[in-house]
């Protein structure tokens, strides 16, 4: 999904008019000083029966515009969201699935193994950037096996130290499905792997590049 939301100063919130492919235009071409912030999320949870929406933020630091914006967010403020559909679809034939991602990608994962089948099985490469990001209260099947990464100050761009242990890693038999997100390296990356160097299908690799590092969104 799409999250819109005010810029500092800002009284209200203003939300583009359409809703396809032309609504960014309309967004520049506003001034900034009525155009609103908008970032890419996952939804975490929803819960229709309460009317919520739940997302994850990365705070860190406040040094996007999302993460100030969620520092100082109270009860009452306005944001806005652009459905951008469902980008997880493993087919029936798989018989396991390759989940890979960076902190960005988190949420989304999460969401995928709380809602899997009992009977996934699944290798899942999540990096993020400390041993203490890592969760020990994960929801999922028996047949899910989680490998951590932490950074810690090691690499520059996150995603890299996900990519290599995938690279490494010795996988299971039998057609997969490959769902990789996060810093653009890292998906792209892991589907240049899987088809260059393991012969697998481009049909079966899902990726999403979700920001780019050094790099901000127009908005």
């Amino acid at each position: 999904m799409r999250l819109f939301f005010a810029r500092e100063g800002q009284r209200e919130l203003r939300m583009p008019t359409v809703s396809n492919d032309v609504w960014l235009a309309e967004l520049l071409l506003l001034p900034k000083t009525r155009r609103p912030w908008v970032r890419s999320f996952t939804v975490r949870r929803f819960r229709p029966e309460e009317a919520e929406l739940e997302i994850e933020i990365d705070l860190h630091g406040g040094a996007g515009p999302a993460s100030a914006w969620a520092a100082r967010a109270e009860p009452g403020d306005q944001a806005g969201i652009f459905d951008e559909g469902i980008a997880y679809l493993p087919p029936d034939h798989a018989d396991w699935q390759l989940l890979v991602g960076d902190e960005s990608a988190l949420p989304a994962i999460l969401s995928i193994l709380e809602h899997a089948p009992a009977s996934l099985v699944a290798e899942v490469f999540l990096e993020v950037p400390e041993v203490a990001d890592i969760r020990e209260d994960i929801v999922r099947p028996e047949g899910v096996r989680m490998h951590w990464i932490a950074r810690e100050g090691t690499r520059p761009v996150p995603g890299m130290l996900a990519l290599e242990a995938v690279k490494g890693a010795a996988l299971p038999p039998g057609p997969f499905y490959t769902w990789a997100a996060g810093e653009a390296k890292l998906p792209t990356g892991v589907r240049r792997h899987l088809v260059t160097d393991r012969g697998v299908p481009k049909s079966g690799i899902a990726f999403i590049g979700y920001w780019r590092h050094g790099r901000s969104s127009p908005g």
